[in-house]
């Protein structure tokens, strides 16, 4: 069985379409369809929305999963560090609050731009993502969907900076901290950055959802996915 699953891996990575067919209805389970390995790669990608990204897009989806958690950018961690040493933790901790808040109200728009990227593959997207790398899928998602998330992101995210008061929040913090003697004034425009960590969150939880239905036989929720990955398997 393992020859054979070893063949398999070679002639789908080699072989046209039609020869992948000739093979793979060769296996034990029964004839598995071209078309019923792009839907086995469809339904994988869509479990990792609904599993994973979807959950980002409630309160503290971001805010409490450590893996998605929006933090300051690199040049402003000496604001947090010197807002905690006078006494103004909880001043911190909400400017860190209505950062991921934004990213939580954003994060819902990216579903209907992975439903239309996820129609959209291919039998050769599906076959290069089934025998790639262990995040190809969403590698795939990645290139196919990052300039549309950043443009819906964007503007929301700005929004709900005006909406939760995160730009008095932020103008407040910065203020306070610029007043601290002997510090290097900042004046940061954080919805790039913020738009920039949610898109990163996003591809976070979908690649820990494809690991998964890769690496792990009781992850695969349907026959289809346990045959079509089964093609996969070492």
């Amino acid at each position: 069985m393992i020859k054979k699953i070893a063949l398999i891996v070679v002639i789908f990575q080699l072989s046209a379409c039609a020869e992948l067919q000739q093979v793979v209805n060769q296996l034990p389970n029964g004839i598995i369809t071209n078309d019923q390995i792009g839907s086995g790669l469809k339904e994988a990608l869509n479990n990792g929305i609904t599993n994973q990204v979807s959950k980002l897009a409630v309160e503290d989806g971001f805010y409490k999963n450590e893996l998605t958690k929006i933090l300051l950018p690199e040049e402003l961690q000496k604001v947090d560090n010197a807002l905690r040493k006078v006494g103004l933790s909880s001043l911190a901790d909400e400017g860190l609050k209505v950062l991921n808040r934004a990213a939580e109200d954003a994060v819902g728009e990216a579903i209907p731009i992975f439903v239309d990227a996820i129609k959209g593959m291919s039998f050769t997207d599906a076959k290069n993502i089934l025998m790639g790398d262990k995040n190809a899928a969403t590698v795939y998602l990645q290139n196919s969907t990052s300039a549309a998330l950043y443009q819906k992101f964007n503007p929301i995210i700005a929004n709900s900076f005006q909406k939760v008061g995160a730009d008095k929040v932020w103008t407040d913090l910065i203020t306070r901290y610029n007043n601290i003697p002997f510090v290097n004034k900042v004046n940061p425009d954080l919805t790039d950055y913020v738009t920039q960590q949610s898109l990163k969150g996003v591809f976070t939880m979908v690649e820990v959802e494809e690991l998964d239905i890769r690496t792990k036989v009781a992850s695969r929720s349907s026959d289809l996915l346990k045959r079509v990955f089964a093609l996969q398997d070492k």
